[in-house]
């Protein structure tokens, strides 16, 4: 029978178990943060009726979306969790109580060329508050909060979160009469970190026509700080209301506990997508730079307006995690010291009845210690091995000896100390020594 050779597709990740157990702290973290704040979990069909997924349509998104067909049902992979997201609130309206939190962490598809730190299958982790009709402003100044929270218990600290109001360029540019080159505009001026105002300039000069006295008012007021925007106020009622919604979030920031020296005020940024309409934010990585934002959102009027007549309006951000995951380990920043081993005891019965083994495994996992009992046959040295192997902190010895002496002999396999105590003192030694362990952070500032 011939052998096909075993391969991995380009784009997608697949990782040893290390690295993986790795991956599933920085989740667990997320969830136990986003939870703080009321959001409840949510997961969606990875697969959808193509026509529910692309009731939008158009642009590069559609070009990239994963489309089959299965008997007469045309279907397609999700290529963001947002949509999704639309769906379910539209479908559900009536059976929800609003405003609706939700977060949700899952793999979404996107048939673009695979590249270092892009992917095809990737996860996402977003948090979204949907309101029906109407949406408090401070559920615009939380987000920033949740978003220092989640990246300080992740263990960054050199960050900072950039807020911006979508309204406030929308009024501007009306100002210039260029309202309906604002899109435009926007996304590219979105661009300034990347390719600078020198190119900027160009592309808004030669490739969308605008003159070169509106191009320097535009990057002159974008180079300014929330004080400079004050200075237009008044000459726009859309203008004047974003400037008045981004000193509201930022005025909140403090009571939320986001400290001054790790967010800004950044007119620059607008993100691309269109349906953002007011507050945006974007989080960038203080040492590197050339990542680009890390975690990004905003606020837009109407989630699931192609789905129902129904306004709901909503804020959310979106962690695109396994791009994140690969850049922190390509760069040597996740901590290699935490416990990344699917035990923490190797119970190594050395006895022909292995009933002592089995019950202390048993009265260790009881006491919520995960253990794994080791029975195949070798050398003893092969078994320490084993556990050396895998990372595993302590290994557990049950011999005649111990057995008759109602003690167990007890590894901790990185100083190499070894003890025989009660099985009730050796359990305790193991939390202690696990606590200590677990105590520090995922990702080394």
């Amino acid at each position: 029978m011939p052998t096909v050779k075993p391969r991995t597709l380009s784009g997608f990740m697949e990782l040893l178990p290390a690295p993986q157990r790795q991956m599933e702290r920085m989740l667990d973290t997320l969830r136990r943060t986003y939870a703080l704040y009321g959001f409840t979990p949510l997961d969606t069909p990875l697969m959808e009726a193509a026509e529910v997924l692309l009731a939008k349509g158009g642009g590069e998104t559609e070009k990239q979306i994963y489309r089959f067909s299965k008997g007469d049902a045309e279907l397609a992979l999700r290529f963001d969790l947002t949509v999704p997201l639309a769906k379910y609130v539209a479908l559900h309206s009536h059976e929800l109580s609003f405003p609706f939190r939700r977060y949700q962490i899952g793999k979404v598809y996107r048939g673009e060329r695979a590249q270092r730190g892009r992917f095809r299958e990737f996860y996402q982790a977003d948090i979204d508050i949907i309101g029906d009709g109407a949406l408090s402003i401070v559920n615009e100044a939380e987000i920033p909060a949740i978003i220092y929270r989640t990246f300080s218990a992740l263990g960054l600290q050199r960050f900072h979160i950039r807020v911006n109001n979508r309204k406030i360029l929308n009024g501007f540019y009306e100002t210039l009469g260029l309202a309906e080159r604002s899109g435009d505009i926007m996304r590219t001026v979105d661009k300034l970190d990347k390719i600078g105002p020198d190119k900027v300039r160009a592309i808004l000069t030669d490739d969308f026509s605008i003159a070169a006295e509106n191009v320097h008012k535009i990057l002159d007021f974008l180079s300014g700080s929330e004080e400079a925007a004050e200075a237009f106020r008044g000459r726009n009622p859309l203008f004047d209301a974003g400037l008045d919604e981004l000193q509201t979030v930022v005025r909140y920031l403090d009571s939320f506990g986001v400290p001054a020296d790790h967010f800004k005020v950044d007119l620059t940024i607008a993100r691309g997508l269109d349906y953002y309409t007011g507050t945006v934010y974007e989080t960038t990585l203080d040492d590197y730079p050339e990542i680009g934002s890390v975690c990004s959102g905003g606020r837009y009027d109407n989630l699931a307006a192609y789905y129902t007549d129904r306004v709901l309006p909503g804020v959310g951000i979106s962690i695109g995690l396994t791009r994140l995951f690969y850049i922190l380990q390509e760069k040597g920043l996740l901590n290699p010291d935490l416990p990344a081993a699917p035990a923490d005891v190797l119970v190594l019965p050395m006895t022909e009845d292995l009933s002592p083994a089995i019950a202390l495994a048993t009265m260790f996992r009881e006491n919520g210690v995960r253990v794994q009992l080791y029975c195949e046959g070798g050398k003893f040295k092969k078994k320490v091995a084993y556990a050396d192997k895998l990372r595993i902190p302590y290994a557990v010895f049950m011999g005649e000896d111990e057995v008759r002496g109602g003690v167990v002999t007890c590894k901790d396999m990185r100083s190499g100390e070894q003890t025989a105590l009660s099985a009730a003192d050796t359990l305790e030694r193991i939390k202690e020594g696990l606590a200590r362990r677990e105590s520090g952070r995922i990702i080394l500032g």
